[in-house]
């Protein structure tokens, strides 16, 4: 545009604006790129320090090797010691406590999300009967107005005959390419 610019200070303005926004258009491009390597970064970080907090021996062993440890004070060799929680249970029951309630959460939440799965669908349904009865409208509209401008019924019959097949080959070439998607990932896994 600026080439074809017929007054020498138009196309001197619009050669200083495209100088201009290619000037700002590197320097957005240095900036996303810092802040994507600085989320990588981050994202990096926060995923070693997850992963290595996850090894079974981060704590198990201790600097010293004569001190008493948590596993020895849990061998089956070890004395019985009495331990206590505030409200009397024993760790093993604790921790027996939170398992059971973080599964009654986890359920309660995908029974949750399963309601409202089952309500979108019906949704979707009712949304779809109600395009039906509009399409069926539609389609006695379209039938009257062709029998008034005088097409004949073999053709409107020759046309519903075509659609027919094209839902059919649609449908075929749905299966055909699902199942093409199902052996992909079935065999490329």
């Amino acid at each position: 545009m600026a080439k074809k610019e017929l007054i020498p200070s138009k196309q001197e303005k619009a050669h200083e604006r495209l100088k201009n926004f290619r000037i700002e258009l590197a320097d957005y491009r240095q900036s996303f790129d810092r802040l994507r390597k600085d989320r990588d970064d981050s994202q990096t970080a926060q995923n070693r320090t997850e992963l290595l907090g996850r090894r079974p021996h981060h704590t198990a062993t201790p600097e010293n090797p004569y001190s008493q440890s948590s596993l020895a004070q849990n061998s089956t060799f070890a004395p019985p010691k009495p331990q206590s929680l505030s409200f009397g249970a024993a760790p093993q029951d604790y921790t027996r406590e939170t398992h059971a309630l973080r599964e009654q959460t986890f359920m309660s939440s995908t029974n949750a999300a399963l309601d409202e799965y089952l309500e979108r669908g019906r949704a979707v349904l009712g949304d779809l009967g109600d395009q039906r009865e509009m399409l069926k409208g539609t389609q006695k509209k379209l039938y009257s107005v062709a029998n008034t401008l005088g097409i004949s019924g073999d053709t409107i019959r020759m046309v519903e005959r075509r659609s027919r097949q094209d839902r059919w080959i649609f449908g075929a070439g749905a299966i055909i390419f699902f199942a093409f998607c199902w052996l992909v990932i079935h065999y490329l896994r």
